[in-house]
């Protein structure tokens, strides 16, 4: 075994935990504003459970899955530059596609987890509609992130 299957092994790990919590948690968003034409106190009750699986969700599987997903990715990088020696495959077209994938999914992690904050306040103005239209984003952004890395693709 080497180091860089490993590093690898638990990054994929990592990804797959993380890319679940960034599935699911829009669609828990969209559950919650759907409430708010119920009537109480099943409305209330409800708010109070989705607003808990949605802390717990990124609290305990999206914040540390992303961290991990960082922290074994970077890893791979230094293991792929043959600690430190050559980093010429960063310029690549295919690597750079890969982190500009991983800075969007992290800003959209970001930005789902300041939304939390909304809702929970009652300052959101998004609708069930737009959680359930941008739910796929971070699908689509994988995509082109694993087709990147698999086939490391160039221009010419």
């Amino acid at each position: 075994m080497s180091w860089y299957d490993l590093a690898r092994g638990l990054h994929i790990l990592a990804v797959i935990a993380w890319m679940a919590g960034l599935l699911f948690l829009p669609r828990l968003y969209a559950y919650d504003v759907e409430q708010n034409g119920k009537a109480e106190p099943l409305r209330s009750e409800m708010q109070g459970l989705l607003r808990l699986w949605q802390a717990r969700l990124l609290g305990i599987i999206l914040g540390p899955a992303m961290g991990a997903a960082w922290v074994f990715g970077l890893w791979l990088l230094w293991l792929r530059s043959g600690n430190g020696a050559d980093w010429s495959f960063a310029h690549q077209p295919w690597m750079i596609a890969k982190l500009v994938g991983v800075v969007a999914l992290s800003a959209w992690h970001g930005f789902l987890a300041g939304e939390r904050k909304r809702i929970v306040a009652g300052a959101s103005t998004r609708s069930g509609r737009f959680w359930r239209m941008t739910n796929e984003v971070p699908f689509l952004i994988a995509i082109v992130m694993v087709v990147s890395v698999t086939t490391e693709w160039a221009f010419g």
